[in-house]
């Protein structure tokens, strides 16, 4: 038998509440050149054994302990042999028409689109946009482009920075090239990251706005304490591992402000200091890592400029000190 053209692989760890939704919507999907592989991250819900009886067309694999969402794809990367890789979160309900469109648009696309980015809708309003692809600007702050707006103003194909994995499609040798999703994130700005390296070999990412997707966000999120660790390490990885060293100077203003301005309404210190501390220990691989991929890059640092934005996307430090300080003299 060939390959399926597709392989559709869901990391999950105690998600077993979202698979029906999600593993049904794919059973509905009007496209079926496709298989679906199950990365179960240790579980201790019963997902496993869930998945087995009632989804016996599900591949598993199973690892022994959480190893986070980029080791978990990763082992569904190197288990699949189709052209097209989609990552998919657990927490969604993919529309009937949602894998066709995707195949379309990538089929139609030239073979430097690399990618494509769902049109994700909030699950609890599907009016309103939860992830129209991702960006990442000079500050250090990866956004959900379009979150909580109007689902009708993002109609048109479209590029943007980086698809968000909890939706995407990737051609297979796109990743043999660029090489897996690091799993020194664990979870957390991995995909970002993946998509900063294809960047810099001169790739590109397009929102596929005819592929929806309902999404619960954070549906399958850890504590925020761990989230502030992981958020802090990865940000400094994914900047020092990328950004060409005459940017980091050029830029450092905001880049500096960035850190700042995240510990500050992070609101954990001590898991960001940790964080940070966690950085530094990881720093003799992560610049090991940063001189194979300057050693390849294709495109010019004007044009990474102009790829990264200038917006914050946060209320500044000033409004956010203004709106405490009138409370308080309330």
């Amino acid at each position: 038998m060939p390959p399926p053209k597709v392989t559709i692989i869901i990391p999950n760890w105690n998600t077993r509440r979202w698979l029906p939704g999600c593993l049904d919507g794919l059973r509905a999907q009007h496209f079926r050149d496709f298989q679906i592989i199950l990365v179960d991250n240790g579980s201790t819900d019963d997902s496993v054994a869930y998945v087995q009886q009632h989804y016996p067309e599900v591949e598993i694999i199973y690892h022994a302990k959480n190893q986070g969402f980029a080791a978990a794809v990763n082992a569904g990367i190197k288990r699949a042999d189709s052209e097209y890789i989609v990552l998919l979160n657990p927490d969604t309900l993919p529309r009937p028409d949602w894998l066709a469109r995707l195949v379309e648009q990538i089929e139609e696309s030239p073979i430097e689109v690399a990618g494509l980015s769902s049109k994700m809708l909030s699950l609890s309003e599907p009016g309103l946009i939860d992830d129209a692809g991702d960006t990442f600007s000079w500050y250090g702050s990866a956004r959900k482009r379009g979150a909580g707006q109007p689902a009708e103003n993002y109609t048109q194909v479209e590029e943007v920075f980086s698809p968000c994995a909890g939706a995407a499609l990737y051609r297979r040798s796109f990743l043999e090239e660029v090489g897996e999703f690091d799993e020194g994130f664990g979870s957390y700005l991995e995909d970002v990251d993946l998509g900063l390296r294809g960047r810099l070999l001169g790739y590109r990412y397009l929102f596929a706005p005819e592929a929806q997707i309902l999404h619960k966000s954070h549906g399958a999120g850890i504590g925020r304490s761990r989230y502030v660790f992981l958020m802090t390490r990865n940000r400094l990885c994914l900047l020092v591992k990328n950004i060409p060293l005459a940017l980091l100077v050029k830029r450092s203003r905001p880049l500096i402000y960035g850190q700042f301005y995240f510990f500050l309404v992070y609101k954990r210190p001590l898991h960001s200091l940790a964080g940070t501390f966690s950085f530094f220990i990881h720093l003799p691989h992560v610049l090991q890592q940063r001189r194979a991929i300057q050693s390849h890059k294709r495109i010019s640092n004007h044009a990474l400029e102009l790829m990264l934005s200038n917006d914050l996307g946060e209320p500044a430090l000033k409004a956010i000190l203004r709106s405490k300080l009138r409370l308080s003299l309330r």
